[in-house]
């Protein structure tokens, strides 16, 4: 059976012009309900270029004269996930990492020009680079995480996820707290589109209310020695709330994924427990869109995972 199937007509978000920035009562429910929530028009379409001009820009100009190469790879097929140094060190940095398609596997020699071979651009735009701060630090993105709960919203990493065409990779069924563990779990995705999400273009598909019936099983970490990454068992807190994993946890239905497309502009809420996953982009078209986490500074984050703060801390996301 296809996926079920979401439309990318314009929808209203239900929100008054002159309402303090947040979440209606509306969409409030619907994200508690579904794990996820999207939200059109978020950005307007003079800001959302702005950021897609920025983005090609980076692209383009950065050097690869003493990069390392770093590909980024999900673990899949029996592949390491990626966990060289300059991934791991990448907290307080924009650095890019290249896809793995990018390169022929007989030479290694790089079958695309450098622009069109990155797969994502990371992890700390929203303090380095000035448009994506702008984007980011808002009383519109501090008023939606006040209304989600949060007490002290942390931005704990930011990345442009370029999805290039023909070569995009494919992001397997995975869970955001697993990759930003906080006990309890607490990471929440906000995802900007850049341009249209489209079936043919590699867009998001979420299994919906996964966020109740998903425990977060297992955190990706740095090696106790040093040497890369690993997946291990999660010993804290494997819900939010103690309460919906007694309620929800035993679930053993089967998963099933609702596909999200999306305009150009639209903001993605993305619960940490909740299942979702993107296909490849074999199309002619790139899917550009920027996402960063936030995460409750008040929880517990320990020096195990993969990314550790820099020396000021993580980004409070102020109302102000």
């Amino acid at each position: 059976m296809a996926p079920s199937r979401t439309s990318l007509e314009p929808q209203s978000n239900g929100a008054a012009k002159d309402k303090t920035p947040g979440l209606t009562a509306e969409q409030l429910k619907s994200y508690q309900d579904q794990g996820y929530l999207i939200i059109p028009d978020a950005l307007d379409a003079a800001t959302t270029a702005s950021l897609l001009a920025e983005a090609n820009h980076m692209l383009s100009s950065f050097s690869i004269d003493e990069h390392p190469m770093t590909k980024f790879s999900t673990g899949e097929n029996n592949k390491a996930h990626v966990g060289d140094d300059y991934f791991l060190t990448s907290g307080d940095k924009i650095r890019f990492f290249f896809e793995e398609d990018a390169f022929d596997p007989a030479t290694g020699a790089l079958t695309k020009p450098k622009h069109r071979a990155i797969n994502k651009i990371g992890h700390y735009l929203h303090a380095l680079d000035p448009a994506y701060r702008d984007a980011t630090l808002t009383s519109e993105n501090a008023g939606i995480a006040r209304d989600l709960g949060f007490k002290d919203p942390r931005v704990l990493q930011s990345m442009i996820i370029c999805k290039q065409p023909e070569i995009g990779g494919r992001v397997p069924p995975h869970q955001d707290s697993t990759f930003l563990y906080t006990n309890p779990p607490s990471a929440v995705g906000f995802w900007f589109a850049l341009e249209d999400a489209t079936i043919e273009n590699g867009c998001l598909s979420f299994a919906r209310r996964s966020h109740r019936t998903s425990p977060v099983m297992q955190r990706f970490v740095k090696r106790e020695d040093g040497s890369g990454t690993e997946f291990v068992d999660v010993e804290g807190a494997k819900f939010p709330d103690s309460s919906k994993a007694q309620e929800f946890g035993d679930s053993k239905e089967e998963v099933k994924y609702t596909v999200g497309e999306v305009r150009a502009g639209t903001l993605v809420l993305i619960h940490g427990n909740l299942l979702h996953k993107s296909e490849k982009n074999l199309s002619g078209k790139s899917r550009f869109i920027y996402t960063f986490h936030v995460i409750e500074g008040l929880h517990e984050y320990d020096d195990r995972n993969w990314l550790q703060p820099p020396e000021e801390g993580f980004t409070r996301l102020h109302q102000d």
